[in-house]
This record gives structure tokens, sequence and C-alpha cells, in this order.
């Protein structure tokens, strides 16, 4: 946001507003590891249970095969 607001010149404050949504709407689809790499809309709204599980089984498939791919 520094890089936003402080290090850019704009001489409207529609620029500035413009600048300010663009970086608000890249941030919320924007991965964030705090949030076990989960953009901030996808938790906010509740889908994060339902990705992680998605992700989970996406997981174990991978390792199945990997498995399969192995002994044969």
């Amino acid at each position: 946001m520094k890089n936003v607001v402080k290090l850019n010149h704009f001489y409207h404050p529609e620029e500035l507003m413009e600048a300010l949504e663009k970086f608000v709407e890249n941030n919320n689809k924007r991965y964030h590891e705090s949030l076990k790499n989960l953009p901030p809309a996808d938790v906010y709204f509740g889908r994060s249970e339902q990705i992680l599980e998605k992700r989970k089984q996406i997981k174990s498939d991978a390792i199945r095969k990997r498995k399969q791919l192995y002994f044969q």
C-alpha cells in the first residue's frame, strides 16, 4: 500500500481512488500464507473449508497415483 499512496504521484483524487480500488481488488485475490494460502475473499465468504478439503483430496489422489506408478 505504501507504494500506491506514498511513491506514486496522483494529480486528481479519482486517480488515487482507482489505484486504491485496484490494490484492494488485487489483495483480495492474492494468496496469503497466514490464511493457509487462501485469498482473503474466500476466507471472508466461508469458502475456506471446502477449498482446503478439495486440496487435501487432490494431494491424497496424487500420492496414491505416485505409489501405484512406483510399485509397477
